[in-house]
């Protein structure tokens, strides 16, 4: 069935004591489609990201690939799965050769198919040039394209991205995005960005989360419904109209500094304007590395202890209905 979900996240919460990375979250891609996962600093996008890959174990809910419950088939899942993360970890003193060589054996891939599976990504990821080269000596630019292809090496059915182009050249990320789009024909790619135009030239399905939540599950032309991007980007995390020094909906509107609304996650405001002090008993959740919960934002608490994100947020606005 072509429109069956590859991807498909029903009802997924993850908490960190009082405080709620994300909850909720419910979106399912189809196969063939490649769909942008847009959200402030902070929303939840990274936490979902990695149950949907089995990185992490939801609170509630049900990830699944391919038809395939993560949690309870783990493994078989992760055979159907290429994970780009952000700054993805690789091996700086090895070789692009030498790190595909061990990821596939790592895979289970076979001599006689290892050989094939390198060549067929050194030739999409363009590492030519690089091969023989130590990762720590490449460019950022190389690096990524070096994470791209250990994701694709084992020919998986579903590419989960995180940030593919971010801190690239502008000809790096035209790169990146002909990848994305050849890629798409046959695989089902969902990619967590910040940059818009990047949705509109590569994406044709747009899942917006803040505070945990999603608030839009549609196409981007629905998403813009008239206007633009970050116009609507703007209104749907609650920060109003954009602001008129705001730069244009185009390659240069990166929202990677956009957080929150301020209204949830800044505390109450002053009356000349200035955020007021946190209540008392305000509480931020870290881990041992005293790094903060939910994709590395800051987990406010209400003075009741409990999370800022409202357990009564508003459905998420579905593709030509209201909010």
């Amino acid at each position: 069935m072509t429109n069956a979900p590859m991807i498909e996240a029903a009802g997924l919460s993850k908490f960190y004591g009082d405080f709620a990375a994300v909850r909720n979250v419910s979106f399912s891609v189809p196969r063939g489609q490649v769909a942008a996962f847009l959200g402030p600093n902070g929303a939840g996008k990274s936490t979902t990201l990695k149950i949907l890959t089995g990185y992490l174990t939801a609170s509630e809910g049900v990830a699944r690939i391919a038809g395939l419950e993560v949690l309870a088939h783990r493994i078989e899942a992760a055979r159907r799965i290429g994970y780009l993360p952000e700054n993805g970890p690789l091996y700086p003193e090895m070789t692009p050769l030498e790190l595909l060589r061990f990821l596939g054996e790592a895979r289970g891939l076979s001599n006689g198919e290892l050989t094939g599976r390198i060549d067929a990504v050194v030739d999409q990821c363009n590492l030519q040039a690089v091969l023989e080269k130590s990762i720590y000596k490449l460019s950022k630019g190389y690096r990524q394209r070096v994470g791209m292809a250990q994701a694709l090496l084992h020919e998986p059915d579903v590419l989960i991205m995180d940030e593919p182009t971010s801190g690239l050249d502008p000809n790096q990320i035209q790169d990146v995005r002909l990848l994305i789009r050849r890629l798409g024909e046959t695989k089902t790619i969902l990619i967590s960005t910040h940059i818009l135009q990047e949705v509109r030239a590569v994406c044709g399905h747009v899942i917006l989360i803040n505070e945990g939540r999603v608030v839009f599950d549609g196409t981007p032309e629905e998403m813009a419904a008239g206007g633009t991007l970050e116009v609507a980007f703007y209104r749907l995390t609650g920060r109003g109209t954009v602001p008129q020094q705001a730069p244009p909906d185009d390659s240069a509107g990166s929202l990677a500094g956009v957080s929150a609304a301020p209204s949830l996650r800044a505390g109450p405001q002053a009356a000349d304007g200035q955020a007021a002090a946190e209540p008392a008993g305000s509480k931020q959740y870290s881990d041992s590395q005293g790094q903060p919960y939910g994709d590395g934002a800051e987990a406010g608490s209400a003075a009741d202890g409990r999370s800022t994100r409202p357990a009564d947020a508003a459905e998420p606005r579905k593709a030509g209905g209201a909010q």
